[in-house]
């Protein structure tokens, strides 16, 4: 009995350091990712919280597996191409407006706080989800409505946050209908990226004041805005509560999209 004891002991023992080892070697793994760069054998260390002897062991098994990669002129090492196989694999499953809509569904019942949440589509920024807080905030727009470019807070977002390439025949036509020239254009995108956040009152309906953010994914793009509405009733430390919560929770999602900031 005591042998049998005593064996199962060191299988448990074995398990234990097996687990042990898998979790140090994701610690490397992430302080890979986190340098942000390809690292010296002390960078990583420092990072993993382990000693560089132990960093260089657990690197040697990452790189066996193509996790890690180590550049043989610098010396230095990065993640390898099954780590971004994986990454990739991961982020193929991620569905952005599922996750967003989730978010910001719970965010609106919660705090009561009205939402619109839009998409940069072919005709412009489109309303596809509308969250009506308390007490609710009446407008002409709902779900399927195109804003404009230059004179909605959702708009400014995505003037400011989307590649030219995406809004630049929408920016034209719409300052061909308006008394707004591109230096005013630039002065929008110039706030707004400084801000991080866009805002305008009783631009689209009177009284009505909006607050946007944008939902960034993994190639830096705003690919959603959430935008609070305000009536002018509603107090402005509320107002700023409510949109500096929303915008956390903004960043939040952009990063679980795979957004890196700068």
């Amino acid at each position: 009995m005591q042998k049998e004891d005593k064996k199962a002991e060191d299988i448990n023992a074995g398990r234990r350091r097996g687990i042990q080892s898998v979790e140090i070697g994701m610690h490397v793994l992430q302080a890979l990712a986190s340098l942000g760069s390809a690292s010296t054998l002390g960078a990583i260390a420092q990072a993993s919280d382990i000693s560089p002897s132990q960093a260089h062991r657990y690197l040697a098994s990452l790189i066996a597996s193509g996790m890690a990669q180590q550049n043989e002129q610098t010396g230095r090492y990065d993640l390898g191409p099954a780590a971004l196989q994986l990454g990739l694999g991961a982020l193929a499953r991620i569905d952005a407006f599922r996750i967003t809509n989730e978010a910001i569904s719970a965010f609106a019942e919660r705090t009561g706080q009205t939402v619109q949440v839009a998409a940069l589509g072919p005709l412009g920024p489109t309303i596809i989800r509308w969250l009506m807080g308390r007490p609710p905030v009446m407008t002409s727009f709902n779900v399927g409505s195109v804003l404009p470019m230059l004179t909605s807070a959702t708009g400014h977002i995505f003037l400011s946050f989307s590649p030219p390439a995406y809004i630049d025949h929408l920016v034209a036509a719409e300052l061909g209908a308006t008394t707004l020239t591109k230096d005013d254009v630039d002065a929008i995108r110039g706030r707004v990226t400084a801000e991080g956040r866009a805002r305008v009152e009783g631009t689209m309906i009177p009284g009505l004041r909006a607050i946007a953010f944008p939902i960034f994914d993994l190639q830096n793009r705003a690919i959603l805005s959430a935008t609070a509405l305000f009536p002018g009733t509603s107090p402005a430390a509320r107002n700023e509560a409510m949109a500096e919560e929303l915008g956390q929770l903004c960043h939040d999602l952009s990063l679980q999209l795979g957004w890196q900031p700068d």
